[in-house]
C-alpha cells in the first residue's frame, strides 16, 4: 500500500459466495459513490467462492472502471481479505463493507460526513438490527469482550460498514495481523474513534456466512490477540 494516496475514498468488499446479491449490491454502491464528489475505487475481494462471484465481477469490471477484483486462492475468512483489499487501497479514507445489502450502501454518506470531523476511525452501529435472537446474543458478548480488551467501549463491533483513516490502515497493515479482528485492532490503535447509528436490512438473498462456531472461534481470537489472560490460566 502506497505511503500517498492517489484517491480519496477506497471502498472495500469482502466476496463469499454473494452472486445473487453482487449486481444490486454496484449499483447501489455507484450510485453513492458518484454522488459524493470525491474520487473513488469500489475493490471486491474475493474470498474463495465457489459460485459465479468472481465471472460475475470480472463482467462487472468492464463495464464500470473503478472496480477492481482481488481474487484470494482459496476462503481465508472476512478479516483476511479486508487485508488483502487494505493492501491494494488507494483512498485517504478506506471504508469497509459487507456484500450482503444488510447494511445499504447509502449509509456510507454518514461515515464520511462524520470523518470530516476528525475522527480516526468512524464505526457504524446497527440500530435496529435485523437478524435472529441466535445472532444478536453471541455478537452482544462479542461486543462487550471486545470493549474490555481493547477499552474502547463501542455498542457494535459487529457492523462491518466502518471508516478508516489511511494511516490506520498502514498500521495495521505493518502488524502483519491478517487473522485479527480488524475493529478491534483499528480502535486499540486509533486516537479518536466515534459510533453512529446506520440502518440495518434483513437478508434477501443467500445465507449468512457468520455460524455460531466461527463467532465463537472469532471471540478466542480476540482473547490471544489483545489480552494476556489465557496464558495467565495456563499458568
Amino acid at each position: 500500500m502506497p505511503d500517498n494516496p492517489s484517491l480519496d475514498i477506497s471502498v472495500i468488499v469482502p466476496v463469499f459466495n454473494e452472486e445473487e446479491n453482487l449486481p444490486e449490491l454496484l449499483r447501489r454502491l455507484n450510485l453513492v459513490m458518484e454522488k459524493q464528489d470525491k474520487t473513488y475505487e469500489l475493490i471486491f475481494v474475493d474470498d474463495g467462492s465457489s459460485d459465479g462471484s468472481v465471472k460475475l465481477l470480472k463482467d462487472l469490471m468492464l463495464k464500470i472502471p473503478r472496480v477492481k477484483l482481488v481474487k484470494l486462492s482459496r476462503n481465508f475468512g472476512q478479516h483476511a481479505a479486508i487485508f488483502a483489499g487494505f493492501s491494494q487501497s488507494q483512498g485517504e479514507a478506506v471504508i469497509t463493507l459487507d456484500a450482503d445489502l444488510q447494511n445499504p450502501p447509502e449509509e456510507i454518506p454518514k461515515l464520511i460526513h462524520k470523518m470530516a470531523e476528525g475522527y480516526d476511525v468512524v464505526g457504524g452501529y446497527r440500530e435496529y438490527r435485523q437478524d435472529s435472537i441466535l445472532r444478536k446474543i453471541p455478537s452482544w458478548f462479542v461486543a462487550r469482550i471486545t470493549s474490555r480488551l481493547v477499552k474502547v467501549k463501542l455498542k457494535d463491533y459487529g457492523c462491518m460498514l466502518r471508516a478508516y483513516k489511511r494511516a490506520i490502515v498502514l498500521e495495521m497493515l505493518e502488524s502483519g495481523g491478517s487473522q485479527t479482528y480488524i475493529p478491534a485492532l483499528a480502535n486499540y490503535i486509533a486516537g479518536s474513534v466515534a459510533e453512529i447509528p446506520v440502518k440495518h436490512e434483513a437478508r434477501h438473498k443467500g445465507e449468512s456466512k457468520y455460524s455460531l462456531l466461527r463467532l465463537l472461534h472469532l471471540n478466542f481470537d480476540l482473547m490471544t490477540s489483545f489480552s494476556l489472560l489465557p496464558i495467565q490460566l495456563v499458568g
